[in-house]
């Protein structure tokens, strides 16, 4: 997705956008004058400049609802990174080369290339792509759904999401022994768990439904990494409160058993 266009921005080019008009555009060209070009989110596919399409809002929802559940998750173990805005990464595949801006990725703290806070692109190969469908015309489509399925299995992305708000092109896959994707398999109650980020799941439901972070931190699913520390703050509400009542019990308890003894010392004309 083009976050630019999602503002709102005009794809219109003026006479004085200077669009290349060679057939092939070299990746150093491609580095030095349309990776940061205004307005238009370029990719790179073996000299052919390719402009990522749109995203219905729909879809730009799901994808930002996973986004926020990743921060969780990295907030509770921070084992990886999270980049975002299209963050571009070299594909050396077997017979050519690509440059790739997915609208999600994740780096594992062990990928052998580190993502340095200075880098506006990344050196080494994200372990989780994530896509948020572009379906502004059918070669989008195709370039989410096989296009780039084919090139992140070869440059050994582990993990490929494909996020579609009206659920009619929604995948997950992960990289298996021959290097190839192969779909990730849902639970019987349709959660999608990652091998690359232990703990980290979700329900494909929820991807649809967007459940608020209030309404997911008692859901099994979840609590382990959604606001975990609101609810331990809970966890010990309920604790005090349950000590709280305990106490009140005791001290009920022990004032009736007071109250006997007086009785009984009064029925006997005993002095207290």
């Amino acid at each position: 997705m083009n976050g630019l266009q999602a503002l709102g921005y005009n794809n219109t080019y003026s006479e004085t956008t200077p669009i290349s008009k060679k057939t092939t555009i070299t990746k150093t060209e491609y580095w030095e004058k349309y990776y940061h070009y205004p307005d238009v989110t370029y990719e790179w596919n073996n000299g052919e400049l390719e402009e990522k399409g749109m995203s219905d809002f729909l879809t730009s929802l799901m994808s930002e609802w996973l986004s926020e559940l990743l921060n969780h998750y990295l907030r509770v173990h921070s084992i990886a990174q999270k980049t975002w805005l299209e963050m571009g990464f070299n594909l050396p595949l077997p017979t050519k080369s690509e440059v790739r801006r997915p609208d999600l990725a994740v780096v594992l703290n062990s990928n052998p290339v580190p993502l340095l806070l200075e880098d506006n692109s990344y050196s080494g190969i994200y372990d989780i792509c994530i896509e948020a469908i572009s379906d502004s015309t059918q070669a989008d489509i195709e370039r989410d759904r096989s296009d780039k399925k084919i090139a992140y299995a070869q440059a050994g992305v582990k993990e490929y999401y494909i996020l579609d708000g009206r659920n009619r092109y929604m995948a997950f896959y992960r990289l298996n022994a021959r290097g190839t994707y192969g779909p990730i398999k849902p639970t019987q109650e349709g959660i999608i768990k990652s091998r690359v980020l232990p703990g980290f799941q979700f329900r494909i439901e929820d991807l649809l439904t967007r459940p608020s972070p209030d309404e997911m931190i008692n859901d099994p699913v979840y609590q382990d990494f959604v606001l975990l520390g609101y609810s331990e703050a809970q966890q010990q509400i309920r604790e005090v409160e349950r000590q709280v009542a305990e106490e009140k019990r005791l001290r009920q308890k022990a004032e009736m058993e007071i109250a006997r003894l007086k009785k009984l010392l009064a029925n006997n004309n005993l002095p207290e």
